[in-house]
């Protein structure tokens, strides 16, 4: 792996991102972190990635695509974290989407998605009173609009996150959340944050799962065996 490769993380303070950066470091490529808050430099610093101060949710796709120009990859692991409708819309999806159209513009095909099992039938299964209904719209929306673009993506679909550390091992579901057709039980809905930063990491260092959309929960089997 060249040195030279590049991986742009949207979202470079979250907990995902803070973990994904070493890994993509360790497998040879330079990554460069976008925050909000330049007091968070210190800590994406800290996590072998370079910190780039720029706000997504103002952002247009031209100051985008002048920041992906030349990278080998984005990985979008962004969000406005819930409780505010007009945030999560902003950020969730029409970030999302400037980010989408910006990595095309810029000319990098390859695009990771951080979204959540089951993004793709929950607008079906969610109640529009709900307080999660929001996030499920923008989930969904930005989804889609990656699966019509032309880039090369992967969009993973981890279950509820967990803070346990990875056992680089996962357990496939489908485009429900469904493991042979059941509903697996809550507590095996479940994958741990550093395990979706090991799936990032193999994704982009192998090609793996380009143009398809991955859910998976900790398993017992190993990334590379259940991902190529």
């Amino acid at each position: 792996m060249s040195d030279s490769a590049r991986v742009v993380i949207l979202g470079g303070h979250g907990k995902i991102a803070l973990l994904a950066a070493p890994k993509l470091a360790a497998a040879g490529f330079a990554v460069d972190s976008v925050i909000r808050n330049p007091d968070q430099s210190s800590e994406v610093e800290a996590a072998r990635a370079n910190p780039v101060v720029l706000d997504l949710e103002t952002a247009d796709s031209e100051a985008l695509a002048d920041l992906f120009s030349g990278a080998q990859a984005v990985v979008f692991s962004a969000g406005a974290g819930g409780g505010n409708p007009e945030r999560t819309k902003a950020v969730d999806l029409e970030a999302a989407k400037r980010s989408i159209d910006a990595a095309g513009q810029a000319g990098v095909r390859r695009f990771v998605m951080v979204s959540y099992a089951g993004a793709s039938v929950d607008l079906e299964r969610v109640d529009p009173e709900s307080s999660f209904y929001p996030y499920v719209q923008a989930k969904n929306g930005a989804d889609e609009h990656l699966r019509a673009s032309e880039l090369d993506f992967t969009i993973l679909g981890p279950g509820g996150l967990t803070l346990e550390p990875s056992g680089g091992k996962v357990l496939i579901a489908d485009g429900a959340g469904d493991v042979d057709g059941t509903r697996p039980e809550s507590d095996v809905r479940v994958t741990s944050r550093e395990l979706v930063a090991d799936v990032i990491t193999h994704v982009i260092a192998e090609s793996a799962a380009v143009r398809q959309t991955v859910n998976f929960y900790d398993g017992q089997t190993p990334i590379a065996e259940a991902i190529s």
